[in-house]
């Protein structure tokens, strides 16, 4: 593989992001109405938003993304960093892409003032977790949820 680029999105790369956005929607089995999508992308590009998405680039194709939240936390003064989502076109899985992307997470949400980046993975997604395990710990709560 060539050499991995890892940068922020910018409004010029929408037809870039879309397909890896629809290809995660489709992993996890769910679909989202355009108005959601269409305000999803909206955000990453408002400076005053707290919600930013970067992409990875290998040979001028984008082969991952990674959207990541800012958000206050009682626990600590600086806030924390939600990665959200993370997607590795199949073709470029195990090349360390996602790695890439969550050391890029690490760093910005560092530079940023965050202490801490955490984020939730489906417990089937084995692959992913073998990673996570390696560069992250596992706290070991339990999520709990109600849609309203």
């Amino acid at each position: 593989m060539s050499q991995i680029d890892i940068r922020q999105v910018s409004a010029a790369d929408r037809d870039a992001w879309l397909p890896l956005w629809q290809a995660y929607l489709r992993f996890y089995n769910t679909e989202l109405p355009d108005a959601v999508t269409d305000s999803t992308w909206q955000r990453f590009l408002d400076t005053n938003e707290p919600t930013h998405a970067a992409l990875a680039w290998a040979d001028g194709k984008a082969v991952g993304m990674v959207h990541y939240i800012y958000h206050r936390s009682n626990w600590s003064i600086e806030n924390s960093c939600y990665l959200q989502d993370l997607l590795v076109t199949p073709a470029t899985r195990g090349t360390g892409v996602g790695r890439l992307l969550i050391e890029h997470v690490y760093a910005t949400a560092k530079a940023d003032g965050c202490c801490k980046v955490h984020w939730l993975t489906h417990e089937t997604n084995a692959t992913a977790i073998q990673l996570y395990e390696r560069i992250a710990e596992r706290p070991g709560f339990i999520q709990f949820r109600k849609a309203l």
